[in-house]
């Protein structure tokens, strides 16, 4: 009986050490919970540390905000517009009275005849990095069609416009470009604000000086380095 009793604790003492512990489900990525959703990307975390911006129940959709942004080619001001985005507006606002955009260079410049856009908000430099959350579009609506499209489906975004990059339906982070030159798109791309008269000077600057790696270029690094080394939002508690 004795022996017959160890060998039966003897077994389960095996069963107990061999067998697999129950893997716990990964925790869902933080999400806000106002109507912006601001949601993290674990898979792609941030390229530089930031929260997730302020998400409250009654986001301020209304009004203007001036946002000075100070590059090693002039400057670069920004009008961003609430009533027509305003999780966009509040999540740039947010980025960038945390430093996100400080000393962050501009990567990507296109030069095609209807693609004429200067690309930046990724402190890696590369176009692969954002602020480790995503949120949802807010496409636009009233563009005009794009006169060189006959299909009706691109839409004209004018010299000025302000738009976030993305990689996909609600994939928005903190990339945005600034178009120097009337581009035609289809609407997937969510415009907030606009680019000022002497952002637009730059601008012409920088696309003068065409893109790497040599004349005929139409798509890649611009040859004029272009870095946002101050954005400064012309308000007070913006983000809120």
């Amino acid at each position: 009986m004795r022996r017959l009793l160890i060998a039966v604790l003897t077994t389960l003492m095996l069963i107990a050490i061999g067998a697999p512990a129950a893997s716990a489900d990964p925790a869902p990525p933080k999400r806000t919970p106002g109507p912006c959703q601001y949601t993290e990307t674990p898979d792609e975390p941030a390229a530089r540390p930031v929260s997730l911006p302020p998400d409250p129940r009654h986001t301020p959709d209304h009004g203007r905000v001036d946002v000075a942004v100070f590059t090693n080619q002039g400057p670069l001001p920004l009008r961003l517009d609430r009533g027509r985005a305003p999780c966009t507006v509040q999540s740039l606002l947010h980025l960038a009275r945390h430093g996100f955009f400080d000393r962050t260079t501009c990567h990507r410049l296109t030069a095609y005849p209807t693609l004429k856009v200067l690309q930046c908000g990724d402190p890696s430099g590369t176009g692969e990095g954002g602020p480790g959350y995503r949120f949802r579009d807010e496409l636009p609506t009233t563009l005009p069609p794009a006169p060189s499209d006959p299909t009706g489906q691109r839409r004209t975004y004018g010299r000025g416009l302000l738009a976030m990059a993305n990689a996909g339906p609600d994939t928005n982070g903190s990339q945005f470009f600034v178009v120097y030159g009337d581009s035609s798109l289809r609407p997937n791309y969510t415009v907030f604000g606009t680019v000022g008269e002497a952002g637009l000077r730059t601008l012409d600057h920088v696309a003068a000086g065409g893109v790497e790696p040599g004349p005929g270029s139409t798509d890649g690094t611009p040859v004029r380095t272009t870095d946002l080394e101050v954005v400064v939002p012309l308000c007070l508690f913006c983000a809120r």
